[in-house]
């Protein structure tokens, strides 16, 4: 099973930007669909971005369009997530998860199986 690690977190300031880290482990990352994912407190977790095997397909949720990018780089086994224009609504512990062998383009409803522990991301007003 692939180990995955978030990095990036951190606190910032409305209107600032943040870039997200995925360091994945195992030899199945470029074969599986990434995505990121957050939950902040008294809330569900909520699909926030995702990408396919090759890159060549991606979501985003509603509240992130415009201001967040997925990205991945297959030969480093990283997947990022560079947050723009934050808003305080985007405070909370952000997870990196994979779906291992997906290769398909369904990433809106797709389960992921492995994930990361989390990194808090904290925007103040």
């Amino acid at each position: 099973q692939v180990q995955l690690v978030e990095s990036g977190g951190g606190l910032v300031q409305a209107g600032g930007s943040l870039r997200l880290a995925c360091a994945a482990s195992g030899r199945t990352f470029s074969t599986s669909a990434m995505g990121w994912f957050r939950q902040a407190p008294g809330k569900e977790r909520e699909r926030v971005a995702a990408i396919n095997w090759s890159g060549s397909t991606v979501y985003y949720a509603d509240s992130v369009k415009g201001r967040f990018t997925i990205s991945r780089d297959n030969a480093k086994n990283k997947v990022y997530l560079q947050m723009n224009s934050l808003k305080p609504e985007d405070t909370a512990v952000y997870y990196c998860a994979a779906a291992e062998g997906y290769l398909g383009a369904n990433l809106r409803d797709r389960p992921f199986g492995s994930w990361g522990q989390g990194t808090q991301v904290t925007v103040s007003s």
